[in-house]
């Protein structure tokens, strides 16, 4: 008798760095795009400032198991291959990018 024995394993990276958003750069955005504009905006804009400097911390972690929804705090899309957010304390807004 063959019996298949199958199993799958899911492993994610995660990687987490800061970044410096001027203000005066923020508030000549939201001039220029209007007032309801967000910092979720700006960033989805201004992805050049960030890109690079996450997948080369990426490169650099370890592999862990799991899809990382329970390991990292605002991950919660377990089925999407990747997911990107942000925190601002100072402002009080977080959320998907």
């Amino acid at each position: 008798m063959k019996v298949k024995i199958q199993a799958r394993r899911v492993y994610h990276k995660f990687a987490e760095v800061e970044i410096e958003v001027c203000e005066d750069d923020f508030d000549d955005y939201r001039f220029e795009n209007g007032k309801w504009v967000t910092l979720q905006d700006y960033l989805i804009d201004k992805e050049e400032m960030y890109y690079k400097e996450v997948e080369e911390a990426l490169a650099k972690s370890e592999y862990e198991d799991g899809n990382g929804v329970e390991d990292h705090y605002g991950m919660n899309e377990p089925e999407s291959e990747s997911e990107w957010r942000y925190d601002c304390d100072e402002i009080k807004d977080g959320g998907h990018i």
